[in-house]
């Protein structure tokens, strides 16, 4: 299996299960986003769609139903031992095989961070049942080590959208709203992952010059994202034609192309965001709520002034003015039984 090294970056055209095993150092990965084979026919799928499929390049390998339990938990084996202390992996999967992939995680000691759902557009026309429309995405992690997921790397803790809701905590919400691209005119694999899709997945969980793995390359949708954030890529694509298809636009492809691109975050990481409260810092802040309180500052006001002063988050300033003694407790009025009555 000789590999086509492009971009610092490694593509192996073979069998994931074998190549890893053979090629992948172990705890060498930082970051593993796949989307394997989903065991429902898949060669067939254009039956069920109203889509050109004169584009699509032939050779898409699928796994059948009675092997894919096997199939999960060899190449999940792989993904395990080659995922560094604290790397992440991205599984992407439909429902029919979920309950293999699940099976085959827990036989690992990976560990689960969410369980993503991915609502696209346009599911498949149904008569007699409700409309699948939907993906699930496994966020998993290797113990031992430091997880990266970068809290501020899209918006950060403090924008706000129009009707004043956090940008960040919606982004970061477990439901992504997020389309399925149609090329028409263009070449393509049979199945591809959304841009938008993976770019959140890799800016969250990678940093530039981190290794990105995909077991199951496809249309090497990962590897263009990866590369385009200046990522190194690592990955296998068991298919003939697809791989020397989209080898040819790996090697045209600019790495870091697309970081001019990305949306510029207000990041609100405090100074001393995680650090110990010192005796003196609890003195002080006990002292400054009084004052503050004592001029009739309003609750949202005080953590705000008391966030600014000791450079900590809103988090932070109310659990210290607790565990200080600092908030009272809201007293329920006494009344007797004929005020009641």
């Amino acid at each position: 299996m000789k590999p086509v090294i492009l971009h610092n970056s490694t593509f192996y055209n073979g069998d994931c299960i074998r190549g890893a095993a053979r090629y992948i150092p172990a705890n060498s990965v930082d970051l593993i986003i796949t989307d394997p084979p989903y065991g429902i026919n898949g060669d067939k799928l254009h039956q069920h769609y109203n889509r050109n499929e004169d584009f699509v390049v032939e050779g898409y390998v699928e796994i059948s139903q009675k092997e894919y339990a096997e199939f999960s938990e060899k190449w999940i084996r792989e993904a395990e031992r080659v995922l560094r202390p604290g790397g992440s992996i991205y599984i992407v999967s439909g429902y029919t095989n979920l309950i293999d992939v699940l099976n085959a995680l827990r036989k690992t000691t990976l560990k689960e961070i969410n369980h993503i759902i991915w609502k696209y557009n346009f599911g498949v026309f149904t008569r007699q049942k409700y409309v699948s429309s939907h993906y699930h995405i496994l966020f998993y992690e290797k113990s031992g080590g430091t997880r990266t997921f970068n809290l501020e790397s899209r918006y950060g803790l403090d924008e706000k959208s129009g009707d004043n809701r956090s940008l960040n905590n919606t982004d970061r919400e477990d439901v992504w709203i997020i389309n399925r691209e149609y090329k028409p005119g263009q070449i393509k694999n049979k199945n591809e992952l959304p841009a938008k899709l993976l770019f959140k997945m890799i800016q969250y969980s990678s940093n530039e010059g981190d290794l990105v793995c995909d077991f199951f390359l496809g249309g090497f949708s990962t590897a263009k994202v990866a590369l385009g954030l200046n990522r190194r890529v690592l990955g296998f694509e068991i298919s003939r034609k697809m791989f020397d298809t989209k080898i040819k636009e790996i090697e045209t492809l600019r790495p870091g192309c697309f970081i001019p691109s990305l949306r510029h975050s207000v990041a609100s990481i405090p100074e001393n965001h995680g650090k110990s409260w010192t005796q003196e810092d609890c003195i002080r802040l006990k002292e400054e709520y009084g004052r503050l309180v004592s001029k009739g500052t309003t609750k949202k006001e005080l953590i705000a002034q008391l966030g600014e002063m000791f450079c900590r988050g809103r988090w932070s300033i109310e659990k210290a003015l607790k565990k200080n003694g600092c908030v009272e407790k809201k007293r329920m009025a006494k009344k007797t039984f004929s005020e009641f009555t």
